[in-house]
């Protein structure tokens, strides 16, 4: 694609689609658009977004020096912002001042993609397995269409910052968009809805995840639902089919209510277990392995196939797209070697940390089972119980070992304690990176199975670095 092919608006353009004022050249051209003043280029917009630990106005000459030709600044910090304007080489650059950047990004991020007539939208959102579901959906969709024809947001940029510049990624080339729309606070995700407008949502469960944010369960399901907010009745929605929350999301929605699970059909047969070599599935007279372990994993990949199903799609293309689905950074990813070593720590709640030592407890393996548990974060006013039942279920689960990691989860260590599992279960807890890896490497024996799992801020994946360089794994995925 040329340059002069991906311009997106001119600068006194973006100023009339936000309603906000302008100063300098309103003919300056707008090819990308970014938020961090590294990643500037010529002809790129900044949003000069405040932050709670740096605020982007701070930034705007260092944006203008690396090529930047428009500023979205806010109208509050006007003076400033001419100041820098004016103090640097910007005789062809254009500033615009809106009430809040934020709103302004993602009107132009809407406005961006309203211009592409023709795509259909599929977001996904729920407590847990988003960014899976996505990357499993988008598997199975894309080679029912033309290469390069499935749009979906880079990892998880799937907040009121990251879809907005997920928005402007889209072109003329893509017939269908997959992106994940996560929320963490009130009101997040009706801004998501109005950005992206889905005409298909799949919500993948209603659990715990941020209800130290939103207050309740019941509160995460209401905050939840307002991905439907932009329904007139021709959109379509997926919910998991056991969720206690189904009902709730479909009440006084406009719009035809779909389910995904293992009680749902969809051209959905059986699937049998494979361990940590994940499910051989059998939909729609196809056999076929997808790779990804657990039950939670295994919804996920349902997921994929009812929307497939809906959609009209080649069942053949379809298991050939998602047999090719690979685990993600820190989901699920299987390392092997003198261990096997399960890598799920990119996030954790209660109902995630269940479904990982299920898995666990569910695989034969030659050794011993090794469960380093962390703590989770985001929790509020439950993090206390919810960690004692971690402890609870940890003690009665078919570890030989719990390494507990992080203050939180203490808790879980004394309740675990409490429990009086055994001589053959060994249990510690640690808050220091250096002791859990002396720790666990000198319990490590040829054969183990080993599961890391923990909130994403306790960054257990460099335990896995550690181990890895140990010599206990390989750095490869997939190994079964």
């Amino acid at each position: 694609m040329t340059e002069s092919a991906r311009v997106l608006f001119s600068a006194g353009e973006a100023g009339g689609i936000i309603g906000a004022a302008c100063r300098g050249n309103l003919e300056a051209s707008i090819v990308t658009v970014v938020v961090d003043s590294r990643r500037a280029v010529p002809n790129s917009l900044f949003v000069a977004l405040p932050g709670e630990k740096v605020d982007g106005h701070n930034y705007i000459g260092a944006a203008l020096e690396r090529g930047a030709t428009v500023v979205l600044a806010a109208t509050a910090q006007k003076e400033k912002a001419l100041r820098t304007f004016s103090a640097s080489d910007s005789s062809k650059a254009c500033l615009i001042f809106a009430d809040s950047p934020l709103r302004g990004l993602q009107a132009l991020a809407r406005e961006h993609r309203r211009r592409l007539k023709g795509l259909l939208r599929i977001g996904v959102t729920g407590s847990s397995g988003k960014t899976t579901t996505k990357e499993c959906i988008a598997a199975a969709l894309k080679l029912s269409y033309p290469s390069g024809a499935v749009a979906v947001n880079e990892g998880n940029l799937n907040s009121d910052i990251g879809l907005s510049l997920s928005m402007f990624e889209l072109d003329k080339s893509h017939a269908l968009g997959v992106f994940e729309m996560g929320m963490n606070r009130r009101g997040e995700m009706e801004e998501l809805a109005a950005i992206y407008e889905p005409d298909l949502v799949v919500v993948t469960n209603i659990g715990s995840a941020h209800i130290g944010m939103i207050g309740s369960q019941e509160g995460i399901a209401a905050e939840k639902k307002m991905v439907f907010s932009r329904f007139n009745g021709k959109q379509r929605a997926f919910v998991w089919d056991e969720d206690p929350f189904k009902d709730f999301l479909a009440r006084g929605v406009p719009g035809r209510f779909l389910e995904f699970g293992l009680k749902s059909g969809n051209g959905f047969e059986k699937a049998e277990s494979l361990g940590l070599g994940g499910w051989e599935i059998a939909w729609k007279d196809q056999r076929f392995v997808f790779p990804l372990p657990g039950r939670h994993n295994l919804l996920n990949g349902l997921a994929a196939l009812a929307i497939a199903s809906e959609l009209g799609l080649d069942p053949a293309l379809t298991v050939k797209g998602l047999s090719s689905v690979q685990p993600l950074f820190g989901r699920s990813e299987l390392l092997s070697g003198r261990v096997k070593l399960l890598k799920d720590c990119y996030n954790a709640n209660p109902d995630s940390m269940d479904a990982a030592i299920s898995l666990c407890d569910s695989v034969q393996v030659q050794g011993r089972h090794v469960y380093v548990l962390g703590s989770m974060k985001e929790l509020g006013s439950i993090s206390l119980a919810a960690h004692e039942a971690l402890g609870r279920k940890a003690a009665e689960s078919k570890a030989d070992a719990l390494f507990f990691f992080g203050e939180e989860a203490e808790a879980s260590f004394l309740a675990a304690t409490a429990l009086r599992p055994g001589a053959n279960k060994s249990l510690f807890h640690t808050n220091s990176m250096d002791e859990l890896f002396s720790l666990v490497q000198a319990y490590l024996r040829d054969g183990d199975l080993v599961l890391l799992k923990a909130s994403r801020s306790l960054a257990l994946e460099l335990l896995a670095d550690r181990l890895v360089q140990a010599g206990f794994a390989e750095e490869s995925r997939n190994a079964s």
